[in-house]
């Protein structure tokens, strides 16, 4: 009952004296909006340029450098840990070619054919999958230039000189889907591993049993020159490149990027923190000063309060009520300051950003950490002045009538 009684009246005391109430909701307000608006634009700026970093698969991709004879069971091993999200075999890139026709072109075109499988992180977007002998994914050029969309078929031709006589096959291929441009720029395919082998070993002069081909005999096994490999996250891009590196295996990545991006992170980060840790601090001893003022002010009501029953503990909810209402409303229009703020930011940078793209954004826990952390410096600062409220005796107020 005694608290209940505190609570109102410190609420009536509160809005009776509105002036000086709006005085500390706008300091509040002052210090917290622009640091609201300052993580806005750190978060925008450098969590749009990690979000980049991140779904643009080119920046998780590892490749070897030269050529190397990595065996299957190796590739096998690689694939099985848990950094590593797509990892396939290359053949030698002079095998990896194949001319390309349609009858809707007259065209004839040499494309690129490159490893893939289901977990592509190239083909994320699209639902056909390159499987087997016949079924193929084409860039975005190639299908242009042949005219083609999923569902056709196309004819792939490759020749070889084979015990002296020149040899030209030919292989039906199913084109199933069309690679966004952003996959391979390039006249390109996407193909079965187990395509590209049956081609490596035709050119070599072997025989491909499953399509018809004749040949030698494959030895006895097959080594790789390289592989394409795109690591889980860009966070284990470093790792994969020291493991490498380890092993004497040279390789290329974007890990140069990706530090440049973390370091700024971590730099804006730590200035952005020591802004805000002085600002709440400084707004926390305003706060706290005030209040103790406040509670000198009101010492022959508050004595008599005392006086009339209520306990040491009642009395020093007084400031710190008003405290959190300060932090409340004072959050409240930082929040309002920096919607605005942020709305006219985004919007005069609109034309320069991509579609969906915002440079000052927060998220909705964002705001909820921001209110915690204001309450809790609020109250914490009321704690100055519930303590000198703590010390006001009872005795005060009876000189004072």
């Amino acid at each position: 009952m005694r608290l209940a009684k505190v609570l109102r009246l410190a609420t009536r005391d509160y809005s009776h004296e509105w002036q000086m109430s709006g005085c500390f909701v706008l300091a509040l307000a002052a210090v917290l909006g622009p640091m609201l608006v300052l993580f806005g634009l750190k978060f925008g700026v450098i969590g749009g340029m990690l979000d980049q970093l991140i779904e643009d698969p080119a920046n998780r991709e590892i490749r070897p450098v030269g050529s190397g004879r990595y065996t299957a069971a190796w590739l096998a091993e690689l694939r099985r840990r848990p950094d590593v999200a797509f990892v396939v075999p290359r053949t030698r890139s002079i095998a990896a070619t194949l001319q390309l026709r349609s009858d809707r072109s007259s065209r004839i075109i040499d494309v690129e054919l490159i490893p893939s499988d289901d977990k592509d992180p190239l083909l994320t977007h699209i639902t056909g999958r390159a499987e087997g002998l016949k079924r193929i994914v084409l860039s975005r050029s190639a299908a242009d230039k042949l005219k083609v969309a999923p569902g056709d078929t196309i004819d792939g031709s490759l020749a070889r000189r084979f015990r002296g006589k020149r040899e030209r096959v030919h292989l039906p291929l199913e084109v199933v889907d069309i690679a966004p441009a952003r996959a391979f720029a390039r006249e390109g395919a996407f193909v079965d591993v187990v395509l590209l082998e049956a081609l490596e070993d035709f050119r070599d002069g072997h025989a491909v049993p499953a399509l018809g081909w004749a040949g030698t005999r494959l030895p006895a096994e097959r080594t790789y020159p390289g592989f394409r490999l795109y690591a889980r996250s860009i966070y284990d891009v470093p790792g994969l490149e020291k493991m490498f590196r380890d092993a004497g295996i040279d390789v290329r990545t974007r890990s140069a990027d990706i530090e440049l991006v973390m370091k700024m992170d971590r730099n804006l980060s730590a200035i952005y923190w020591a802004i805000a840790v002085i600002g709440l601090l400084g707004f926390s001893l305003s706060l706290g000063a005030s209040l103790w003022a406040n509670v000198d002010r009101k010492r022959k009501e508050l004595s008599v309060l005392r006086l009339v029953g209520f306990h040491t503990g009642d009395i020093v909810w007084f400031p710190v009520v008003q405290a959190f209402y300060t932090a409340v409303l004072g959050w409240g229009l930082a929040v309002v300051l920096y919607r605005l703020a942020s709305w006219a930011i985004n919007d005069m940078l609109g034309e320069q950003l991509a579609e969906g793209q915002e440079v000052c954004v927060l998220l909705p826990e964002h705001y909820l950490w921001s209110l915690l952390v204001t309450t809790a410096a609020a109250v914490l600062a009321a704690a100055l002045a519930g303590m000198r409220s703590a010390r006001i005796e009872p005795s005060e107020g009876l000189r004072e009538i």
